[in-house]
């Protein structure tokens, strides 16, 4: 019985010895831990990196949302005369006269049309918040001394 006692024993110390070791990897209370959450917050060059492009981006809708973004166009126009008899320049400086906010008028020219008459093609640029295209023309047509009809050659946004 003595011998088997003792077998039993070490037995027993050998099996509570690898369980004390198990339960020490469990519960450990060392600087490990500590340095798991160390890690834990670090991020990655990629992750660093993914998360400065969302702030700046959300900066940026912030800032959009701010300042909305003036949305312009360039259009050309060509106002057509009454007759051969109305005097061009006169014509230009009408058109070139009204004034609006959000409206910069640009370059012109006379294009000949047939029997002497020409028209008065001019560009300008517009703001589509505070410029309505069929506004502008309508006070353009409004010159009645000077125009006979106003058409939109292009209009590019």
């Amino acid at each position: 019985l003595g011998a088997f006692f003792s077998s039993k024993a070490v037995v027993s110390t050998q099996s509570t010895g690898k369980k004390e070791e198990s339960d020490d990897d469990d519960f450990k209370f060392s600087d490990d831990d500590e340095e798991e959450e160390k890690k834990a917050p670090k991020e990655t060059e990629m992750q660093k990196m993914k998360r400065i492009a969302a702030e700046r981006k959300a900066a940026a809708d912030a800032e959009a949302k701010k300042k909305k973004a003036q949305l312009k166009s360039n259009v050309i126009l060509d106002v057509k005369p009454w007759d051969d008899e109305t005097d061009m320049a006169e014509l230009e400086n009408a058109v070139r006269g009204i004034t609006m906010e959000g409206l910069i008028w640009g370059s012109s020219e006379l294009v000949k049309v047939g029997f002497g008459i020409s028209k008065l093609r001019i560009s300008t640029c517009i703001v589509d918040d505070l410029v309505g295209l069929y506004d502008l023309e309508d006070n353009i047509c409004a010159l009645e001394d000077y125009v006979q009809s106003v058409d939109t050659v292009s209009h590019n946004k």
